[in-house]
């Protein structure tokens, strides 16, 4: 995964335009991914999909023909969707479209000016206060027009129709934790479950952030009934602790699948509740959509320093805490694969375990008790109402334990699944709810 991101870090991505198109095909490598291009000024719901834009260089030089700002160093410098410029101009008028950080005057900020033109660099407070009374040559090539909008989708087919969404945005320049830690955990989750035998489908998207998920969700109405698990990824890669933001709905199956999984790792979360603002659940959880579709984070976006600068960049990302936000991934998908519903076959009174070899035939006093008291609560409420996780939830064991507990179960014939909750693509919606 770091490695990718290293091999990403470089490219200038955007809304639209070339790095992204650039980026999804180093993905095609790993996964078969699908490129879908989408017009400009295509109508989705209450927006337009915008101009595509393209940068090929762009430079600030002093009047002895010094480059004191060099996109071709730092593609963070150029406003992002800069209008194309070359003209000379005052100190005065360089400061009127400079950004700067002046709390933390080494880094360089990351600005956008999507949705109205304009032109600007962005640069370290340092550069622009050591600047003096001078004429300076403001210069950026890059093109604003009638182009398409790319994002990726690549679909995992399980046994059912039933979907886990799976989405991360690719819209930003080189910000290594946010988020090509998202792009890169999204791949190598995609390359683990694809390995797998599914209960349910899978569905990846990487979208330009906002405006990515808008396009889709309106191009493709027809289909989000079928989502029933969903999961942004963004902010990876850090050292913070994991923290889950909920779905809208705030008690989702996926909610609770989070929870559980982080909780049966025993290291430090965090949970927090849903708002309108952050990365793209907020457009899948619109009241409209109102889908089951929480956030998966480390430290959340804001809330490190180097969040949207320069500094967010390959020293603040990890091998290893990709790796544990990786692993924490294939847990929670652990849940939700195994959450089914059983029937208790013999339900008078507890069946006699001993005898089936149930009780000591697992070593360890502690992992034996665990287990024992397992089998005793996944039989005391496998009468159809209560799912494998509702049992977790109420007996406080690890999901794992109740779900070997119920397999072991269902060998010896004490136990048989209910009907799958989401079948065919038959069923109708409020069937499948």
């Amino acid at each position: 995964m770091y490695r990718l991101i290293e091999r990403l870090y470089p490219i200038c991505r955007s809304l639209t335009g070339n790095g992204v198109r650039q980026t999804l095909k180093i993905l095609q490598e790993h996964i078969p991914l699908t490129v879908h291009e989408v017009p400009s000024h295509t109508p989705v719901f209450d927006w337009t999909v915008p101009k595509e834009w393209n940068i090929r260089d762009a430079y600030i030089k002093n009047s002895t023909g010094e480059k004191i700002v060099d996109f071709q160093k730092c593609n963070l410098y150029v406003l992002g969707y800069s209008v194309p410029i070359r003209k000379k101009i005052s100190l005065a008028e360089l400061k009127a479209h400079a950004f700067t950080l002046p709390e933390r005057p080494e880094w360089v900020p990351y600005r956008t000016s999507y949705y109205k033109e304009n032109w600007g660099f962005c640069l370290s407070h340092n550069q622009l206060s050591a600047l003096p009374d001078d004429q300076y040559e403001v210069f950026i090539d890059a093109s604003l027009q009638d182009g398409q909008l790319s994002y990726g989708e690549y679909s995992l087919k399980g046994q059912t129709d039933a979907e886990v969404l799976i989405s991360t945005h690719v819209c930003h320049p080189s910000l290594a934790n946010d988020n090509l830690s998202g792009i890169a955990l999204a791949v190598f989750l995609a390359e683990q479950l694809s390995a797998r035998s599914l209960r349910y489908s899978y569905r990846f998207l990487f979208t330009p952030g906002t405006i990515g998920s808008i396009t889709w969700l309106s191009l493709n109405e027809a289909k989000v009934s079928k989502i029933k698990h969903g999961l942004i990824l963004a902010c990876v890669g850090d050292e913070g602790k994991v923290t889950y933001k909920k779905s809208r709905r705030g008690d989702a199956e996926i909610d609770r699948a989070v929870v559980q999984a982080l909780k049966d790792s025993a290291d430090p979360y965090d949970v927090i509740d849903f708002s309108p603002y952050g990365y793209d659940e907020r457009q899948f959880c619109s009241p409209g959509f109102n889908l089951p579709v929480g956030c998966f984070m480390r430290t959340p976006h804001g809330k490190f320093s180097q969040y949207h600068t320069s500094a967010d960049n390959l020293q603040l990302v990890k091998p290893e805490f990709l790796g544990d936000s990786l692993d924490k991934c294939l847990s929670i998908i652990d849940v939700l694969e195994g959450n089914a519903i059983y029937v208790n076959q013999n339900p008078k009174c507890e069946p006699q375990l001993g005898k089936r070899g149930l009780y000591g035939s697992i070593g360890g006093q502690t992992e034996r008790k665990n287990y024992e008291l397992a089998m005793l609560w996944v039989l005391s409420f496998s009468d159809k109402n209560y799912s494998l996780l509702d049992i977790a939830e109420k007996s406080g064991l690890k999901f794992e334990a109740i779900k070997s507990a119920a397999e072991a179960l269902v060998e010896r014939k004490l136990l048989r699944e209910s009907a799958p909750r989401y079948r065919h693509r038959r069923h109708n919606r409020e069937t499948l709810r």
